[in-house]
């Protein structure tokens, strides 16, 4: 996947266009988590939704590397 996407002639970090595909998956990560019960064992919850986020960032990442190719 390259760093850069043209769109219309204005380049956007792809890293911006993977972002929103990742939000909606930790999003529903945290939904399926909350209703579980599960967050009664996680010290931080804010510290908690950031990493979830990350590691649904690195999914879809992972997912367009193996696409792209």
């Amino acid at each position: 996947m390259s760093p850069e996407v043209s769109i219309f002639g204005v380049y956007v970090p792809s890293l911006l266009l993977c972002a929103p595909p990742a939000f909606f998956l930790a999003a529903l990560v945290k939904q399926t988590l909350a209703l579980l019960g599960l967050y009664r064992f996680v010290w931080h919850k804010g510290l908690f939704d950031v990493a979830v986020f990350i590691c649904a960032l690195g999914v879809v990442l992972q997912i367009l590397s193996k696409v792209s190719r």
